[in-house]
């Protein structure tokens, strides 16, 4: 399946690499407190996993599903929450951990959401950022890595729902966007 990948931009072991440092960033900022990871579904599962293995405080976990791409691989603007939280956040440390924060259309709104449920905190780790892409400045407070302005699969991100299982960060072959 990694022919769809013309390019590997960020390998496995860097990968667990960058989890492991966002993983110490976050037990240092929040040792001996409790915090809530909201994964924004479904591209973060996968990163969201290998990151609360590596936490040391409790975790409680929640999901949305939000989505601003519709089967394109470019943001539509429109952002529709598919999915909400099960649980109230409010007063308490939430993190909100997103796969990739592109546009930054689908972020911004979210914090915005999340903000008037009135947590104690509320921060948000990226595994990826495309700056390049951005029409919507978020403060990322947990940063894995920089990418450049292509379309990205694997670990979790997807063209149309697939290539989720990729173990690798690559960049899509033309070939097979539709």
């Amino acid at each position: 399946m990694t022919d769809v990948v013309s390019k590997v931009l960020i390998s496995e072991e860097e990968i667990a690499r960058t989890v492991d440092r966002l993983a110490g960033e976050i037990n240092r900022d929040y040792e001996g407190k409790e915090i809530v990871l909201v994964g924004l579904l479904k591209g973060s599962f996968v990163f969201m996993g290998d990151l609360m293995r590596r936490l040391t405080m409790p975790c409680i976990i929640d999901f949305m599903i939000v989505s601003s791409y519709g089967g394109r691989t470019f943001s539509s603007g429109e952002v529709n929450i598919k999915k909400d939280l099960g649980e109230s956040i409010e007063g308490k440390n939430v993190i909100i951990v997103e796969d990739i924060i592109d546009s930054g259309i689908t972020l911004s709104a979210v914090m915005e959401i999340l903000k008037k449920r009135n947590p104690a905190s509320l921060r948000l780790c990226s595994f990826l950022s495309k700056p390049a892409r951005r029409v919507k400045e978020v403060k990322i407070d947990y940063l894995g890595t920089e990418i450049p302005d292509e379309f990205v699969i694997g670990y979790g991100l997807d063209y149309d729902e697939k290539y989720r299982n990729i173990p690798c960060v690559g960049i899509l072959d033309p070939k097979y966007i539709d």
